[in-house]
């Protein structure tokens, strides 16, 4: 349903431009619908360029602001790209969502290699791409504000996600040393670490078993994405003095 500008939600967010990665699905199609119904105009990137199209004549049907661009995060010409499409068309960034992320999970004695660099390119590179590109446009504007999604995997470690977690804290440990090394008031970073999410991540874990238990788990105990959605709209509708560092959400059941 279209909402006028009147009841558009968060203060600090209307007319904000915002780059979402992996906004195809998940966490990050629902930041889109939340940022974009308070106002923000969202800058979307995904490899799904049909689904990613879907989405943006949804948010613009709704009376949002969206703007789509096919984007790989491994590739880190194709994040230049999605922040040369906010800059261009509004002249701003004012944050990076960096959402894209692959799961799989299998023990460490299965040498899945492939697996494990898929992860480390997407989870690890990609945000380091993502930051490469927007770091001099906030640099050179005065602000910008980075809210990377991390995971609780990182937090608690368990078995099977040995290279997961491990991308996940380096991605962690990054925006810490990143965060300390920018204290003169332009760049904020979050860090949003979501539990048991009802998404599409586990649909890609390839062994069959693993795959049946992680989805169980996620059907029976899994939070909604608009939950995560809305904490990351917290975040970004902080003042600019104002940094939320980190931000733990998950189901009230999950150990």
């Amino acid at each position: 349903m279209t909402q006028n500008r009147s009841e558009k939600g968060l203060s600090g967010i209307e007319g904000k431009v915002v780059a979402i990665t992996g906004a195809s699905s998940g966490i990050g199609a629902a930041t889109a619908r939340t940022l974009a119904s308070s106002g923000a105009i969202v800058v979307l990137g995904a490899r799904r360029s049909e689904r990613l199209t879907e989405l943006v004549d949804e948010l613009n049907a709704a009376g949002g602001h969206a703007i789509g661009l096919q984007t790989d995060v491994t590739r880190a010409d194709d994040l230049v790209a999605l922040v040369r499409a906010a800059t261009d068309q509004t002249g701003r960034l004012d944050v990076l969502v960096s959402n894209a992320g692959v799961a799989r999970v299998a023990p460490v004695a299965d040498l899945d290699v492939e697996a494990w660099n898929a992860m480390i390119d997407t989870n690890l590179r990609g945000v380091l791409n993502g930051v490469a590109a927007a770091l001099p446009v906030f640099r050179a504007q005065g602000r910008g504000h980075l809210v990377t999604v991390v995971s609780t995997s990182g937090l608690k470690i368990v078995p099977n996600q040995a290279v997961y977690a491990a991308t996940k804290n380096a991605v962690r440990t990054f925006l810490e040393a990143l965060r300390q090394e920018s204290t003169d008031g332009v760049l904020r970073t979050t860090s949003i670490s979501p539990g048991y999410v009802v998404t599409e991540l586990n649909d890609w874990i390839p062994d069959p078993e693993l795959r049946a238990r992680a989805q169980e788990s996620m059907r029976s105990i899994g939070i909604p994405a608009d939950a995560v959605a809305r904490a990351i709209a917290f975040a970004i509708a902080q003042p600019d003095s104002v940094e939320i560092g980190d931000i733990t959400i998950r189901p009230t059941v999950q150990g």
